[in-house]
C-alpha cells in the first residue's frame, strides 16, 4: 500500500512537471470576422501543409496623438500648421513600443515559430511563415480556399481568426486572412456625353474654345480651370502615380501625347521609376497600360514641369490589400516622401473588414502628417460602388471612404454637370469627420427622405472634389482614343496641387499636405467651381442629387486656380 501510494504521487508529479515546461494555452479572443462575401465562393479545404506567408499588424505607440498631429500640421491658424513630421518623428507615434514586439515575439516563440522578421515603415509587422495547420491552430482559424464568381481571383482566406485576449492591446489585425479584395480600377473607353445644361454662373464657359475639340486635352483643362502653363521650378516638390495590376506607362505613347496635346511641355519629358512587390515597367509593343498611360499623361501634361514619379506595385504583395498597404509603407519609409499622390484604383469598402479598413486609413493618416497629398478616384459606379452592380442598398468605395485622404469625383461638358458614373456616397464604417459635418448635414437636410434608408446618414462623405472626367484624349499602344472615369479627375486635380505645392515650396513654405482641413476646401468651398447639376444612378435609384455645395456625386466642385493659389497664401 506504502508503494502504490508512492509511485502514485512520483507518476503525479512526473506529469505536473511534463506539463509546466508547455505553454499554457491563454484565453482567446476574436479579433476579426465576416461573412462570405456574395461574389465569393467556397472552394474546399487547402492542403494542411501549404505554407502561409502570414504578418501581424503591431499596435501604434500613441495612434491617438498621431492623429492630432495630423489635424495640427494640417489645419491654417494652428500653431503648427505646415511643420510636417520627419520620419523619426512619425514613427515615435506611428511605431510599436518595445514590448509590444517583446510581448508578440514571445508568444510565437512560445509556439514554435522562430522564423520571424521585422517590416514595416516602422517597424510595426512581424512577418512569419507557417503551414496552413499551424495556422489554424494557432489563431483558432479555418483557412479554406475560395473563389470569385465569375473572376479569376483565387484566395486562401479565413471568415474569422482569435487572438490571446492579453495580446489585444498589442495587435492591430493578421494579413492575409478576412481580406477579399477585388481591385477595380479604370478608365472605360468612351461614352457619348449627352447634352446638358449647368446653372452654374462662375465662368462665362461660352468662351472656352479650346474644349471645343474632340476631347478633353490639357489645354482645354488649363483654359477651364485657369492652370497656368507656366513651368515649374522645384525639382523637390514632386508628383507621385500610383500603379497596380501590370499596367504600365509608355513613353513613346507620352511622346506623342506631348507633342499632340500638351505643346507647353517638352516632348522629351518622362517620369521617374520606383518600384516594389517585383514591380516593372516594360516598354514592348503589347505593354501599353489604359490607365497607366492615361495617369502618367495627364500628371506630365498638366502639372508642366512637376517631377511625376511612377510607382510600379507589382504582383508579389503580402500585405492582403493587392499592394495598397505596401505602396503606403514604402511612401511612408521615405525621407523624402513625394508632396503629392494619385491613385486612380480602388475597391468596395464591403470587400474588407473594419479592421482592415482602420489599418490601411491610418497609413494614409501618417502620410498626411509627413506633407503628401493623397488623392483618390472616387469609382466609376455611382451609387453601387466601384464599377456598376446589382444591389439594393447603396455600397461605398474604399478608400475614399477614409477620412484622412482626398477623393475624386467626375465632371463632364464645359458647362461641367456631374458625371452620371461619378461614385458618391457615404461609408458604413468611418464616421463623419468634423471638417465636412456642417458641409454634409446640410446636403442631408436639402436632400430630405429621398434614398432613405440606403445609406448610412452619419458616415463620411464623399468625394470630396471632382474634375473633368469624360472624352479625355490620350495616346495608348499608339492610337488615340477618349476615355472616361473618375481615373481622369484623380490625376487631373492632383496635378493643380502639385503646382500650388511647387509655388509655395518656392516662396519657402510648406506644401499643403492633407488638404480636406485647409481653407482652400471645406473652409473655404468659393475656392472651387460649385457643380449643382447631374446625379450617380445606381442600385435601382437615381443615386445622390448635385446641389449647391458639397454633395456625394462631386464634392465641393473642380478646382479655380487662382482663387485655390490665393487661398492657399501664395
Amino acid at each position: 500500500m506504502i508503494c502504490l501510494v508512492y509511485y502514485t504521487t512520483l507518476l503525479a508529479a512526473l506529469i505536473t512537471s511534463m506539463v509546466s515546461g508547455l505553454p499554457n494555452r491563454r484565453s482567446m479572443v476574436v479579433l476579426d470576422s465576416r461573412e462570405l462575401p456574395a461574389h465569393f465562393a467556397t472552394g474546399g479545404a487547402p492542403n494542411p501543409n501549404t505554407i502561409l506567408n502570414l504578418k501581424i499588424a503591431l499596435t501604434a505607440a500613441d495612434r491617438d496623438s498621431l492623429e492630432q498631429a495630423l489635424f495640427d500640421v494640417s489645419t491654417p491658424g494652428n500653431a503648427l500648421y505646415g511643420q510636417h513630421l520627419s520620419f523619426e518623428e512619425a514613427k515615435t507615434f506611428a511605431g510599436p513600443n518595445p514590448d509590444t514586439i517583446q510581448a508578440v515575439t514571445s508568444w510565437l516563440n512560445e509556439n514554435g515559430i522562430t522564423n520571424i522578421t521585422t517590416t514595416g515603415a516602422f517597424d510595426d509587422w512581424l512577418a512569419f511563415s507557417v503551414p496552413i495547420s499551424t495556422a489554424n491552430s494557432l489563431f483558432e482559424a479555418d483557412f479554406r480556399l475560395f473563389t470569385e464568381i465569375g473572376g479569376q481571383t483565387q484566395l486562401t482566406r479565413t471568415l474569422a481568426y482569435s487572438i490571446p485576449a492579453d495580446l489585444q492591446p498589442h495587435i492591430n489585425l493578421l494579413h492575409p486572412s478576412t481580406d477579399f479584395v477585388r481591385v477595380s480600377k479604370g478608365p472605360k473607353f468612351h461614352i457619348p456625353v449627352p447634352a446638358s445644361s449647368s446653372n452654374n454662373t462662375a465662368r462665362v464657359l461660352s468662351t472656352i474654345s479650346s474644349c471645343n475639340t474632340a476631347g478633353v486635352t490639357p489645354t482645354c483643362l488649363q483654359e477651364l480651370y485657369g492652370i497656368p502653363n507656366t513651368k515649374a521650378t522645384q525639382s523637390s516638390s514632386t508628383l507621385a502615380v500610383s500603379g497596380f495590376d501590370n499596367e504600365w506607362p509608355q513613353t513613346a505613347d507620352l511622346k506623342s501625347f506631348l507633342t499632340t496635346f500638351a505643346t507647353d511641355v517638352a516632348s522629351t519629358t518622362t517620369w521617374n521609376l520606383q518600384t516594389l512587390d517585383d514591380g516593372s515597367d516594360p516598354q514592348s509593343a503589347g505593354d501599353a497600360g489604359l490607365e497607366a498611360n492615361l495617369d502618367t499623361q495627364y500628371t506630365i501634361g498638366v502639372a508642366n514641369g512637376v517631377p511625376v514619379i511612377f510607382i510600379s506595385v507589382g504582383e508579389n504583395n503580402p500585405d492582403g490589400m493587392d499592394g495598397f498597404l505596401d505602396i503606403m509603407n514604402n511612401i511612408n519609409g521615405q525621407t523624402s516622401p513625394p508632396h503629392v499622390l494619385t491613385t486612380s484604383y480602388g475597391f468596395d469598402e464591403p470587400d474588407i473588414t473594419a479592421t482592415q479598413a482602420n489599418q490601411l486609413c491610418d497609413a494614409y493618416m501618417i502620410a498626411g502628417t509627413r506633407g503628401v497629398s493623397v488623392l483618390f478616384a472616387s469609382g466609376d459606379g455611382g451609387v453601387s460602388g466601384s464599377q456598376s452592380q446589382s444591389c439594393d442598398i447603396f455600397i461605398p468605395t474604399f478608400p475614399s471612404g477614409c477620412p484622412f485622404l482626398t477623393s475624386v469625383g467626375a465632371t463632364q461638358g464645359v458647362s461641367e454637370t456631374a458625371a452620371s458614373f461619378s461614385a458618391g456616397g457615404f461609408s458604413n464604417i468611418f464616421l463623419q469627420p468634423s471638417y465636412q459635418t456642417t458641409a454634409v448635414a446640410s446636403y442631408l437636410t436639402a436632400l430630405g427622405t429621398t434614398n432613405a434608408g440606403r445609406f448610412s446618414t452619419n458616415g463620411r462623405g464623399y468625394p470630396d472634389v471632382a474634375a473633368q472626367g469624360v472624352n479625355l484624349e490620350i495616346v495608348n499602344g499608339g492610337a488615340t482614343s477618349t476615355v472616361d472615369g473618375t481615373s481622369c479627375a484623380s490625376p487631373i486635380f492632383a496635378s493643380v496641387i502639385a503646382l500650388i505645392n511647387d509655388r509655395l515650396v518656392a516662396a519657402g513654405k510648406s506644401p499643403l499636405g492633407f488638404l480636406n482641413p485647409l481653407q482652400v476646401l471645406y473652409a473655404n468651398p468659393s475656392a472651387l467651381f460649385d457643380i449643382i447639376t447631374g446625379d450617380n444612378p445606381g442600385c435601382g435609384t437615381n443615386g445622390f442629387p448635385a446641389k449647391a455645395g458639397w454633395d456625394p456625386v462631386t464634392g465641393l466642385g473642380t478646382p479655380n486656380f487662382a482663387s485655390f493659389l490665393a487661398a492657399a497664401g501664395v
